[in-house]
């Protein structure tokens, strides 16, 4: 068997050279070369620095004494690279990083098995994402993510030269999954998000990845969070079954989610916040703070991950379908105080889809290449999008959502 990777760790005890090797599997592998029984390669190993490339061809030990890895009994080692000066991060992770330094060299911390686990597990919450759709009917698209209008509003819009257009890159492929509802039933993608907020908080990336799927000829909004909160107990339990090794490296214990999720109105949230002093204006989203508070409210009541719906029109986008009372059928997927998802019902029928840009203030002239596609039979639909790092930090219990992708892009950050 062959075996290749990076020396993570090289201990020298009495005639044995023990060598920890982080390659393609979560646990590092494990060699023992004793001086008696393998002269040649116990001299060679003696001496590798920490962070040298190699192979090793051996078979699996059949006494397994290793507590830390998956123990090798190696017949010959190949040498291909040998650091040119210490490594800057400490890849066993005996001495912490702090976090700026993680992000800068996550290239090199992946070989940390508490690092990869990470990335593993945030690997098997795609594959089980795919799987969902695929079982369900779904078709994987790819949207643009050079587009000529937002679909969020122009102020968090990341300006782009295209040409002689005017261009910016995609903050959602929102507008394109409706599209598309007008000749396939259900879609979805697997898709960055590019924001141009200014916040530097643990919760917010400018480039960022979601999961997002559109749903056609659904009956109400509920339609659309069936199908969110199956698809969030099927990643649970893909994870569960497939990473129990990452789990447990990470020292992780994650507990299946049983659905149906708890749903609240928005004025069942504000009124549950405000019972409890927080205040909340009048037609406004809940801020962060209130976001908090709340899932430690509802945690208290035994309800970790829970959907607030009825969204008033002032706090949503224009896309939107309304309802008669001025509520809408918007829902958001707090987990743990942290918003998780939006999405809901969108507005079908061309002539209010026009009004509705007008009561926000957009020029219908600038979505005519969206508006174009309700002209021609376009069901009752709806989707969302579901934030891959945010969930995976509610999952593993992390900090930051910078903890949560490979190569950070926020307000400070455009290397590497």
């Amino acid at each position: 068997m062959r075996i290749c990777g990076w020396v993570i760790r090289r201990k020298t005890i009495g005639k044995i050279v023990i060598l920890e090797i982080s390659g393609d599997s979560s646990k590092p592998y494990v060699i023992a070369l004793k001086k008696e029984r393998e002269p040649e390669l116990f001299k060679l190993a003696r001496d590798l620095p920490v962070g040298t490339a190699l192979c090793f061809e051996g078979e699996l030990a059949p006494v397994q004494k290793s507590r830390r890895g998956v123990e090798y009994i190696a017949k010959e080692i190949n040498i291909y690279s040998r650091p040119l000066e210490p490594l800057p991060v400490d890849t066993i992770g005996k001495v912490p990083a702090l976090l700026d330094t993680r992000i800068k060299y996550r290239y090199l911390l992946l070989r940390n098995p508490v690092e990869k686990a990470i990335f593993k597990i945030r690997e098997s919450m795609l594959r089980a994402a795919r799987e969902y759709f695929i079982k369900n009917g779904f078709m994987e698209i790819q949207t643009p993510k050079i587009v000529a209008a937002g679909a969020e509003g122009g102020a968090t819009l990341f300006p782009v030269k295209y040409f002689e257009y005017n261009a910016y890159l995609s903050q959602s492929p929102q507008l394109y999954k409706q599209m598309l509802m007008s000749s396939v039933p259900r879609v979805y993608e697997i898709t960055p998000y590019f924001r141009a907020e200014k916040f530097d908080t643990p919760r917010h990336l400018n480039e960022s990845w979601g999961i997002d799927a559109e749903i056609g000829f659904i009956k109400s909004e509920e339609d659309v969070m069936n199908v969110l909160e199956n698809l969030i107990a099927y990643i649970i339990d893909y994870i569960r079954k497939n990473n129990v090794e990452e789990l447990g490296i990470l020292g992780v214990e994650l507990k299946p989610l049983t659905v149906p999720f708890k749903r609240i109105t928005f004025k069942e949230a504000v009124d549950i916040l405000r019972s409890e002093g927080v205040e909340i204006p009048e037609g406004e989203d809940l801020t962060e703070a209130a976001e908090k508070k709340l899932g430690e409210i509802m945690a208290s009541k035994g309800y970790d991950i829970f959907f607030i719906t009825k969204f008033p029109w002032e706090a949503t986008g224009f896309y939107y379908m309304r309802n008669e009372d001025g509520t809408t059928r918007k829902f958001d997927l707090d987990y743990k105080g942290l918003e998780l998802s939006s999405g809901g019902q969108r507005e079908h029928r061309y002539e209010k889809l026009i009004q509705a840009l007008r009561d926000k203030g957009l020029n219908p002239e600038g979505f005519k290449f969206y508006l174009e596609a309700f002209k021609y039979g376009m069901p009752p639909h709806g989707g969302f999008g579901l934030g891959v790092e945010r969930l995976l930090v509610k999952l593993l219990g992390l900090g930051n959502v910078r903890e949560a992708i490979l190569f950070v892009r926020d307000r400070n950050r455009l290397v590497p």
